[in-house]
């Protein structure tokens, strides 16, 4: 067991997000986390007493104590004096290392989701999705039993799918038309109502499908928001295009003078001041009102892209609609606050 002394360097935010993803009070995850940091030390230790015959180690899920793999039982003294408990298995964590990589060199169908050493059971275990299980499936498998008899198969209906962060002032595609993501929400996005109309699908900064139109208003107003699909996680950031993000943390209006920063997929990261509110632009396809005026450049490709000013821009102000100029001999550029469009479709900020 951990001793308070190991206890008492953990942030809230850590102990908070091992309390709610494991079940866990406020005295288990400190224990927890302690044990799991001894853990890590003491399977190095015992890995290297063991030497070849070590075959792997994990927490058990009930003690919480780790427990080790050795092949030569004659071994399992000297790791249970180390502190471990030991279980005496067939094969080596080298032997399993090596079955994984030989089925790394295979090419596998669609069907085969995954493969991966599992240190608890003693095997390589493949899966495959039950409900696609073919021909192809069934000889990548008899080849992969063929290489070792620690490969075991087990069935899902999983299919694995990469996954990409939704982040302000990244580029997203309408067809062929780009705009700029204003601020992640609980599903999605807001943006500019002028970038697509309800039921347009839109594709991120990387072409990948990313999700649909679900609100948009233009003209009138000029906002938009896009529920995006589950290869996209919404986080509280906004691309400050020097490799680093701000985070959000709300959105209080920040003043008539006051500093405001933009991002968009066009011009990236561009400053300037608040000049006016409330203004009204009266653009060819009919006016819009309610929009910021400020004197930071803006160009094609960057609307619907992220407003921020206050304390380390953390504070969310609106979405690129439109302007004059350009950032070669600089403009006049009109936001739509957030706050009315987060109102008009019910949705909250994804913030830091």
């Amino acid at each position: 067991m951990a001793s308070p002394a190991d206890t008492e360097s953990y942030s809230p935010e850590l102990l908070q997000a091992v309390q709610r993803d494991l079940g866990l009070n406020a005295d288990q995850a400190r224990t927890r986390l302690a044990n799991d940091a001894n853990s890590g030390q003491l399977e190095t230790k015992v890995k290297d007493a063991l030497g070849d015959q070590f075959a792997g180690a994990w927490i058990d899920s009930v003690s919480g104590k780790l427990t080790v793999g050795t092949t030569d039982s004659a071994k399992s003294d000297t790791a249970r004096a180390l502190g471990a408990d030991v279980r005496v298995v067939r094969f080596s964590q080298q032997q399993l290392a090596g079955t994984k990589a030989a089925l790394d060199t295979l090419s596998a169908p669609a069907s085969i989701t995954s493969w991966r050493v599992d240190d608890a059971s003693n095997t390589v275990v493949v899966e495959v999705n039950r409900d696609k299980r073919d021909a192809a499936a069934e000889a990548f498998l008899a080849t992969a039993r063929g290489i070792s008899p620690a490969v075991t198969v087990a069935e899902t209906t999983d299919t694995p799918t990469p996954l990409y962060d939704t982040r302000g002032g990244d580029a997203y595609y309408i067809g062929g038309g780009r705009c700029s993501v204003g601020f992640a929400v609980s599903g999605g996005f807001v943006t500019a109502g002028h970038c697509g109309r309800v039921g347009n699908a839109t594709t991120g900064f990387n072409r990948v499908a990313q999700g649909t139109f679900r609100g948009s208003s233009f003209p009138g107003n000029d906002y938009a928001w896009v529920a995006t699909n589950s290869n996209w996680t919404s986080r509280p950031w906004v691309n400050r295009y020097n490799g680093s993000n701000v985070t959000v943390t709300g959105s209080t209006s920040a003043a008539v003078g006051a500093s405001i920063c933009r991002s968009g997929s066009t011009t990236g990261w561009r400053c300037g001041t608040v000049q006016q509110k409330n203004a009204t632009v009266n653009y060819p396809q009919g006016t819009v009102s309610g929009l910021t005026r400020t004197n930071a450049c803006a160009e094609p490709g960057d609307s619907g892209g992220s407003w921020v000013a206050g304390t380390n821009f953390s504070q969310a102000q609106g979405v690129t609609s439109g302007g004059s100029g350009n950032c070669s001999s600089g403009g006049t550029t009109y936001f739509q606050p957030v706050g009315e469009i987060l109102s008009a479709y019910g949705l909250s900020l994804t913030r830091g």
